[in-house]
């Protein structure tokens, strides 16, 4: 291996590793908020990746129709609970009619939007934008469907939970957008040659730098802004967010539609540069949890490491055994939660003792 060869798949992983930062960072923002290990991450990669992909090709996206369902099924779960509260106030009224319009109301327009509009004439930014707008809410309804009422549960109901949202939600795709694969259009078809044989596309800067100001643009909302403050609290005291007023469903909700926004960025972003299926997502998902793993499920900048060295790792053996890359990279799980097990030993014998 000369230099140039160990530049291009530094290149390959760093962009590779930025797009594992962000569905790690998504996991530990998840996890720290509502203690839910969540592993349908993938399918929102996916989704937002076919859903694109039906949306350059003048295609109908199947995942309007998936939303409006989710959307319907939400509102009836508040229907009921408005049915059974003993008081009907006009609080409770304008609740419900809010419910109705983001549910129900905002998927329709959708649908109405992709059966009138010419979506393969659309400009790139605007196609990207009513992807987004597909799959971000779904994140919300998920958790109101599937987590909301299990919210109190231990850790490992709610790993159940994820594993059968997750195989539902693969089945569910390969029902919308079948078995074959597709790919978008890049972003840039740029190049620029630094060396001989060395040569940095446009399209892994635009992953890199969306990547960067996802990031920054996270680390900035947490610091900054209420509801940031919020979700901190709330990941950090869950018991002690709610004594000073915190909703955590909500808080859950956001945490939810968060994961939801960045997975559908990642899938947006690596649609171009790979053939991506209705269950690729769960295997990219699975690399960025080995990055939050890193971080213990708690640090962000742990777990944004965690997922570069996973993209460089899975780079590099790429080049020198291609045929192991995915187990090498699972293998470096066992050295973290060895480490992780003896740390966590040593740190309740302190406690108890």
């Amino acid at each position: 291996m000369d230099f140039s060869i160990a530049a291009i798949l530094a290149q390959d992983g760093m962009t590779n590793g930025a797009m594992y930062a962000l569905l790690a960072l998504a996991l530990v923002l998840v996890f720290s908020v509502t203690r839910i290990i969540f592993i349908p991450q993938g399918e929102f990669v996916a989704f937002a990746a076919l859903s694109l992909a039906n949306i350059q090709t003048g295609q109908f996206p199947p995942v309007a129709m998936l939303l409006l369902i989710a959307g319907a099924l939400c509102l009836l779960k508040e229907l009921l609970a408005f049915w059974r509260a003993s008081q009907h106030t006009a609080v409770a009224w304008r609740k419900l009619l809010s419910d109705a319009a983001r549910l129900v109301l905002f998927p329709v327009c959708l649908i109405l939007l992709c059966r009138w509009l010419p979506l393969q004439a659309l400009a790139l930014p605007l196609q990207v934008l009513l992807a987004l707008c597909l799959i971000i809410p779904l994140g919300p309804m998920l958790y109101r469907l599937a987590y909301q009422p299990l919210a109190e549960a231990s850790t490992l109901v709610l790993l159940i939970v994820s594993v059968g949202v997750h195989l539902a939600m693969s089945g569910i795709g390969l029902l919308m957008f079948g078995a074959e694969g597709v790919r978008t259009r890049a972003y840039s078809e740029a190049q620029w040659q630094v060396t001989d044989g060395l040569m940095i596309s446009g399209q892994s800067l635009v992953v890199i730098l969306v990547a960067l100001l996802l990031i920054v643009g996270l680390s900035l909302y947490f610091e900054r802004s209420l509801q940031g403050k919020a979700l901190r609290a709330t990941a950090v005291n869950r018991l002690g967010a709610q004594l000073v007023g915190i909703g955590t469903r909500q808080a859950g909700r956001l945490a939810l539609t968060l994961a939801a926004a960045l997975g559908a960025l990642c899938g947006i972003l690596i649609a171009p540069m790979t053939t991506v299926y209705y269950d690729s997502g769960f295997l990219i998902g699975l690399k960025g949890f080995v990055g939050a793993i890193v971080g213990g499920l708690v640090s962000y900048p742990l777990a944004a490491g965690g997922a570069l060295l996973v993209g460089w790792l899975e780079s590099y053996s790429s080049f020198w055994a291609s045929a192991y890359k995915e187990v090498i990279v699972f293998t470096l799980i066992i050295p973290v939660l060895l480490w992780r097990s003896l740390h966590t030993t040593a740190h309740d014998e302190e406690e108890e003792a």
